[in-house]
């Protein structure tokens, strides 16, 4: 965050360190984890943000129970931050993402992403650490009895310091800090939309097929990776020369995430042990044929390159029209309509599992 002045970093550190919230921090250990008790589910909601960030930012939503906290208010908050570039230092000696100073990092930072390093530029500990602080910011402007939007002046709060709300009762004006925080919150709030995506997909009904897509929905935003994951929940992958790159270095071994096929594979297990790859998902499935017009939410929809060996696509039909898929190297597990999901010359059918 933009510190304007040493006093204004003092009072901040010290402000903050003193803020107390229970947080309760999701963990990637199973399809539930992308909805919380609040009944705020996590997965969908964001568009134009580099894929890496789309996790972290449900995540971090999820774990706060406040319902002014969204994936987009943290994304624009991100973008005004830093650009979404983990590498970002200010002038002012702020580091990461979400630009925290090393006196509220000491409060905030913790190691979320389980890499052994609590790193401000860390995408995983940053956007949690954002999230977190946001949150109790939340928490203090809605009980502060201030006017005006508690989005606001949370986000006055992170930029200027809590104490400089309670100072003036409010977001500070234009007037103070050459109009900074003043514009940093307007800014924020102006282009929440440009980040919101479609809402999340409602599944209704039971059975084999609506359970399965309920769990691929709850995944959505988790990153591609080839060859990741499995009945267990996403992983990191392997490049096998072909696949898994992204602008020519090996990105599935660094990403934790699913692929195509271990999407589907995960969101049927147990209750239908699938095989790992598509072409044995139709294989294991093509005594159940389904005709375009008889779609049903759950059912598998595959395209080939030629013929039932050549398959190198599998989706999950979501109903309307659209589907849930890992898409490729460099997208998250995202919906979209089947027209557009992949090459319309290459559907080769759909099976009922």
């Amino acid at each position: 965050m933009k510190w304007l002045v040493s006093i204004v970093l003092a009072l901040a550190a010290l402000t903050l360190a003193g803020l107390a919230l229970i947080v309760m921090v999701i963990v990637d250990s199973d399809a539930s984890a992308a909805e919380d008790s609040t009944g705020k589910q996590g997965g969908a909601g964001l568009r134009n943000i580099p894929a890496e960030y789309h996790p972290w930012l449900t995540k971090a939503d999820a774990a706060c129970p406040h319902p002014e906290m969204t994936p987009a208010f943290l994304a624009s908050q991100l973008y005004q931050e830093s650009r979404f570039n983990a590498a970002a230092v200010s002038p002012a000696g702020a580091k990461g993402p979400a630009q925290f100073i090393d006196g509220t990092w000491a409060t905030w930072g913790r190691d979320y992403d389980g890499n052994g390093e609590i790193s401000r530029s860390d995408i995983g500990d940053s956007v949690m650490a954002q999230g977190a602080l946001m949150c109790s910011l939340l928490r203090q402007a809605k009980s502060s009895g201030y006017p005006g939007d508690p989005r606001a002046l949370a986000l006055a709060g992170y930029n200027a310091g809590w104490g400089r709300v309670e100072e003036f009762r409010g977001v500070p004006p234009r007037s103070f800090a050459r109009g900074e925080t003043y514009n940093y919150v307007r800014i924020i709030l102006d282009k929440i939309p440009y980040f919101e995506g479609p809402d999340p997909i409602a599944v209704s009904g039971n059975g084999i097929g609506a359970d399965a897509l309920r769990r691929a929905v709850a995944r959505m935003g988790t990153p591609y990776s080839w060859g990741g994951g499995g009945p267990g929940g996403p992983s990191t992958g392997f490049c096998d020369g072909t696949n898994g790159y992204l602008r020519g270095k090996c990105s599935a071994s660094s990403t934790v995430g699913f692929d195509c096929s271990s999407l589907v594979q995960y969101s049927y297990w147990p209750t239908t042990k699938l095989p790992r790859v598509a072409a044995a998902q139709y294989g294991e499935t093509s005594h159940r044929p389904v005709a375009r017009d008889q779609l049903q939410p759950g059912d598998l929809l595959f395209w080939s390159h030629g013929g039932s060996g050549a398959i190198y696509h599998v989706a999950i039909y979501a109903g309307d029209g659209k589907v849930v898929h890992a898409p490729r190297t460099g997208r998250v597990v995202e919906v979209q309509p089947l027209t557009a999901a992949m090459p319309a010359r290459d559907y080769y059918g759909a099976t009922r599992p």
